[in-house]
């Protein structure tokens, strides 16, 4: 759509949107994962269309009779291509040609060699796909294929943040549900079901800390993927310039903190509701081990966690001189000056400050340190993500506990969001401190081990 010509548009647009194709996208190849820039696939131009010849792997859905056509989206190499990430372009290659007049020609040159055996989402085919002289054609100018790609990717890594999202809640109403129904030992103070062998497991304070960590990340998760998701539609589509601008600036800033931040709680979630069950989790019958070996899968894909740290602290923080940056600590800045006399939101605005100041610091120490040594932003990435994420999660929550405290007389839902928001602040939140802590120790120590060292051996040194 963005980067088409209007015949690719035309031809393909139409039977996207009604369902009746399908699509992938064909990035990674076995010597070529995080690294594009070392794709061997090439693609040499027939008449008006190229002939493309490689393999790709990892491909979701990429062989399957659910769609009349598959459409493979294709990084490839031109032979002019200068190497690197500057030598990529994209190529759309159909599983079936289409004709002139829409309808569907012969098969192409593009086959499923092989299909994956995975450790979860059973239901999506991961493909090893073959090109050999298959017919495709390029999208968007040549050379430019990772730019285009990428205007979908940064999309793809919100939709897996809410990937980890979803999962988190379907794990978290499991848990709750056993913890409500599993009548398991004593409440600590007084028996709460007398009549009965024991008492139901949500009465202990560790199950109860499990399932209030769970939610009260799930539901400021929830709040900072919709917060995201209105900047990207005003960065589309509001009639001023300047509102455009800046909250593309965010868009950009919060796309690897939604991607990662949502996406490790989510596997932290799933395994927390696992734990809720005990036994019985670990087991098939409660579905349990289902979630936990699905949701592993989000914090890999669509670019590693590792690297959505990376991109944040390496290319987002410095970024036109920290411009993303205030997209996130100037309203939040005036939220705090606007809201520290309330006397509702003091207990919370008063620990977000500190946090938010904090991470302030922690960035400033990052971009002095990482001018002169740039292992310092390599280790301290996921530290500075998580410290981040966690600040924009303290964020959210002041801005749902404006609308709770407004509505708190009108039923126990709000009164219940403000207990929620009070554990966040009080168990969650000062995890930035420690993640702080974390950075400021540097990089010399995590660097100066050999290679070597990292062999798993042991020495008996004898009986002491």
């Amino acid at each position: 759509y963005s980067h088409g010509s209007e015949e690719l548009k035309e031809t393909y647009l139409p039977r996207f949107l009604t369902g009746e194709w399908f699509g992938t996208m064909c990035l990674t190849e076995a010597h070529s994962g995080t690294d594009l820039g070392l794709i061997r696939t090439s693609a040499k131009p027939v008449g008006d269309s190229y002939n493309l010849n490689g393999q790709k792997i990892f491909i979701s859905c990429g062989e399957h009779d659910m769609s009349e056509n598959i459409i493979h989206l294709v990084l490839a190499r031109l032979p002019d291509a200068p190497k690197g990430v500057k030598g990529i372009s994209l190529f759309i290659v159909p599983k079936f040609l289409v004709n002139d007049d829409g309808t569907l020609g012969a098969r192409n040159k593009v086959k499923c060699v092989s299909i994956e055996e995975k450790m979860g989402v059973h239901g999506s085919a991961t493909c090893v796909m073959s090109f050999e002289n298959a017919e495709g054609y390029l999208v968007g100018e040549p050379h430019d294929g990772l730019a285009a790609m990428f205007s979908m990717m940064n999309t793809e890594r919100i939709a897996v943040g809410l990937q980890g999202l979803g999962q988190s809640e379907i794990a978290y109403q499991n848990g709750l549900a056993y913890a409500k129904d599993r009548i398991q030992g004593r409440d600590l103070k007084e028996p709460r079901n007398p009549d009965g062998e024991a008492d139901p497991l949500i009465v202990h304070p560790d199950v109860r800390r499990m399932l209030m960590r769970s939610k009260s990340l799930i539901d400021a998760g929830r709040m900072l993927a919709c917060w995201t998701a209105l900047a990207i539609d005003k960065s589309e589509k509001d009639p001023d310039e300047k509102v455009r601008k800046e909250t593309g600036d965010l868009v950009e800033l919060m796309t690897p903190i939604v991607k990662a931040l949502l996406t490790d709680y989510g596997v932290e979630i799933t395994y927390d509701m696992l734990q809720v069950h005990g036994g019985h989790g670990y087991i098939r019958e409660y579905g349990m081990e289902q979630f936990s070996r699905d949701v592993r899968i989000a914090s890999i894909w669509e670019g590693t966690n590792g690297i959505q740290a990376l991109d944040l602290a390496g290319r987002k923080m410095p970024q036109h001189m920290g411009r993303l940056l205030r997209r996130f600590f100037h309203p939040a800045l005036d939220f705090i000056e606007q809201n520290k006399e309330d006397a509702d939101m003091k207990e919370f605005v008063v620990p977000f400050s500190k946090a938010l100041k904090g991470l302030q610091k922690t960035t400033l120490y990052m971009a002095q340190k990482g001018l002169g040594n740039p292992y310092e932003i390599g280790a301290a990435a996921t530290d500075y993500l998580r410290q981040f994420g966690l600040v924009a999660m303290g964020y959210m929550w002041l801005l749902m506990l404006k609308v709770a405290f407004s509505k708190r007389e009108k039923n126990d839902y709000y009164e219940h969001k403000i207990i929620l928001a009070r554990f966040f602040f009080e168990r969650i939140l000062p995890e930035t401190l420690s993640r702080a802590i974390t950075i400021s120790s540097g990089s010399k120590t995590m660097m100066s081990l050999p290679d070597d060292g990292f062999n798993s051996n042991s020495q008996f040194s004898g009986v002491v």
